[in-house]
């Protein structure tokens, strides 16, 4: 299974890229992994807002493959339990999707086009998170599913 992760936006905080860090050494013996990070659009004029985001999402759209799987992160989505999570990765490993792309948007959200062409939106919560933890937390929901798919101790 391959995974890539698109994220708008550096990590800035190093105990966030320690955290991914240590998820991504633990990820390795279960799927591919890769991350690509979209520099964010610097706003100086918050009328242009909706026009950053939709650069944003030119660069999203561009590094998604047709055939590959997409999962936005969104406000306004599905809320899954870890382990009703694992059973969605799970399913579309076993429905061929041979790459799943989680896409976390900018601090404007996501375009339009790129939440088009997600085939799953979800939530974490109806909490908000900065956009650095919701990657900390994508990582280890990943890294969690994997452990409940294949029987092993880790997420009681």
């Amino acid at each position: 299974m391959n995974i890539k992760i698109i994220a708008v936006g550096k990590l800035k905080e190093r105990y966030t890229k320690e955290a991914i860090e240590e998820f991504k050494k633990r990820l390795s013996s279960y799927c591919s992994l890769s991350q690509i990070e979209i520099p964010a659009q610097e706003i100086k004029d918050e009328s242009l807002a909706e026009k950053y985001m939709e650069l944003e999402g030119e660069k999203i759209l561009a590094a998604i493959k047709q055939d590959s799987y997409v999962i936005t992160l969104e406000i306004a989505a599905n809320q899954l339990s870890s382990e009703d999570f694992a059973k969605k990765i799970k399913n579309l490993s076993n429905y061929g999707y041979n790459e799943i792309v989680f896409v976390i948007g900018g601090a404007n959200g996501l375009s339009k086009k790129v939440s088009e062409r997600s085939n799953f939106k979800l939530s974490f919560s109806k909490m908000t998170f900065t956009h650095q933890m919701a990657r900390v937390i994508l990582y280890e929901q990943i890294y969690r599913a994997f452990k409940i798919n294949n029987n092993e101790s880790y997420h009681r």
